[in-house]
């Protein structure tokens, strides 16, 4: 009777790891599947509607280069070589390498070629929701903090990686094939109970993880990409090309703008 009083503590206290292990892993799934729509849209966005803000940029430099030869004021003038400065601006990180990295690091595309990975950029902000539900799954079963030991964490730790990688570019088949690459994979060991102290240790760096992911989730959110993504939570593929149209009727004000400053002529 002692000896089950004494264990019911710490099973109790296994219980509140486990409890904690599990939040922890749906938390990091709901940052992580936020990370790489905050990605895919950037890029997307820099991709399908860059050449647009491009031509916006080019006509008004070109509109303000006709203002000031029509007037010859100064300050149209000084106008007009700023407007002819910003279409050319001096090359970023990720102009210099050539799509391989911006300053936050590699692309998914570069990360793939460098681990034999099937290339493919991403088609949509969203994966499927095949895709999502499967990420979820595997990211459940296979997350590094359910390992027991340093082997079976980076067992772990490198296939999660290839999960993450496959998610991001919304690869199915893929994640499907890694899918069946576990369940066909190592059994892992039976969780065994570990000491009050170890428990205790645990519980703090779960603690600590969760407030690191907390800060993580807060950044994205407040990024300019994030709080795009927000005015669309349920199709932001939709907000892409809801500013492509915006784009495509601001680029036909400015030509017609245009052609009435060059005397009717076209740009």
């Amino acid at each position: 009777m002692e000896a089950d009083t004494a264990a019911r503590p710490e099973a109790r206290l296994e219980r509140a790891v486990r409890a904690a292990e599990q939040a922890l892993i749906e938390f990091e799934i709901a940052v992580e599947t936020f990370r790489v729509e905050v990605d895919n849209f950037s890029r997307l966005h820099h991709q399908k509607l860059g050449p647009m803000y491009s031509r916006l940029d080019e006509l008004d430099a070109q509109i303000a280069e006709a203002r000031a030869a029509r007037t010859g004021d100064p300050e149209d003038v000084r106008k007009a070589d700023e407007a002819r400065a910003r279409v050319m601006p001096m090359p970023g990180v990720e102009e210099l390498f050539h799509g391989w990295m911006d300053s936050e690091g590699l692309f998914p595309e570069a990360v793939a070629m460098l681990t034999d990975q099937p290339v493919r950029p991403p088609q949509r902000v969203r994966p499927s929701d095949e895709a999502r539900q499967l990420y979820r799954e595997l990211v459940r079963k296979a997350h590094p903090d359910l390992a027991q030991d340093e082997d079976e964490r980076k067992r772990r730790d490198e296939f999660i990686t290839r999960v993450n990688a496959a998610y991001a570019r919304g690869d199915e088949a893929l994640l499907r094939e890694l899918s069946a690459e576990w369940a066909a994979g190592p059994v892992p060991e039976e969780w065994k109970p570990s000491r009050s102290e170890e428990l205790y240790a645990r519980l703090e760096w779960l603690s600590q993880r969760k407030e690191m992911l907390a800060f993580v989730a807060r950044e994205l959110e407040e990024s300019a990409i994030g709080a795009m993504l927000k005015l669309a939570p349920e199709d932001p593929d939709r907000l892409l090309e809801e500013i492509a149209e915006q784009l495509l009727t601001q680029v036909g004000e400015r030509e017609t703008e245009l052609a009435e400053l060059a005397g009717g002529t076209a740009p």
